[in-house]
């Protein structure tokens, strides 16, 4: 968190509790449920103290209004046992599956996208103060965000771009959640799934461009054997030794084989005779 954001944090709190004036009646209430605690001391000890974990945060309440200083612990603070009472709230990273969502994309195609999201609380205050229940408006403002924003991009985009929808993602749930005093840290689409029918229409348009892939592949080989056959009879019609050594390493290698075949070697100067006319 930057330092400007820090002071957003700050301003907002600052406003709750300047609100937060318990009046004289409320006074007059307070300092009685203190002199009632030293009046029943030690017994009221332990209604007083109360004791928070390291990763929870208390919010103290007196006469139904947020005490100044904002949350407390961890570790122990005090509460007058009749006007005091506290929420505790978890400011551990937490994470929780977007269900199964149906989006038509931008061009006409119905696919089922979920995802995970994680978050933590931010600012505690906030979170109790601004929210009813800000774990249950986070999930639904996830899948909200997620259907609008693949709205927005077509089949190719969802299949090839998902770190760009996701960090989109973030940013939009990050600012909206920015007044319930949560942090939106991470979001994950997890899985992208299509009709059947399209499975079936995308396999079998891979398959045709790899076939087409491979006919031409196969062709520009034809091509190059062809040329370098050319090249090579060109250089063996230029020199009748080299023929002749190559007649010779062809009988050689036909004779090598176990074959029932009897060669019989045909002179290569009657060749030429019949090359000539």
């Amino acid at each position: 968190m930057d330092g400007r954001e820090s002071r957003q944090l700050q301003k907002r709190e600052h406003q709750i509790a300047s609100n937060n004036s318990i009046g004289f009646c409320g006074w007059i209430l307070v300092l009685f449920s203190l002199l009632l605690s030293l009046l029943t001391f030690p017994l009221s000890i332990w209604m007083c103290i109360k004791i928070v974990k390291e990763y929870e945060r208390a919010i103290i309440f007196r006469l139904g209004r947020i005490l100044p200083g904002g949350a407390k612990g961890p570790g122990l603070f005090l509460i007058l046992p009749c006007t005091d009472s506290f929420i505790k709230v978890d400011m551990r990273t937490i994470t929780f599956d977007i269900p199964p969502q149906e989006v038509l994309t931008k061009d006409s195609v119905t696919v089922c996208v979920d995802g995970v999201v994680y978050y933590r609380v931010q600012n505690a205050t906030l979170a109790v103060a601004n929210i009813t229940n800000a774990d249950a408006a986070t999930r639904l403002l996830a899948q909200t965000t997620l259907r609008n924003v693949l709205g927005t991009k077509n089949l190719a985009e969802i299949l090839s771009d998902r770190e760009e929808i996701a960090h989109n993602m973030q940013s939009t749930l990050d600012s909206a959640t920015d007044d319930w005093g949560i942090k939106v840290e991470r979001v994950e689409i997890k899985d992208v799934k299509l009709p059947l029918q399209l499975q079936r229409a995308m396999a079998a348009e891979a398959e045709a461009s790899r076939e087409a892939r491979a006919k031409v592949i196969a062709a520009e080989g034809e091509m190059n054997a062809s040329r370098a056959l050319k090249e090579a009879s060109m250089v063996i019609s230029e020199s009748p030794c080299a023929l002749q050594l190559r007649y010779l390493q062809t009988l050689n290698t036909i004779a090598a084989e176990k074959n029932s075949t009897i060669i019989f070697p045909l002179p290569i100067d009657m060749l030429q005779s019949f090359m000539r006319q």
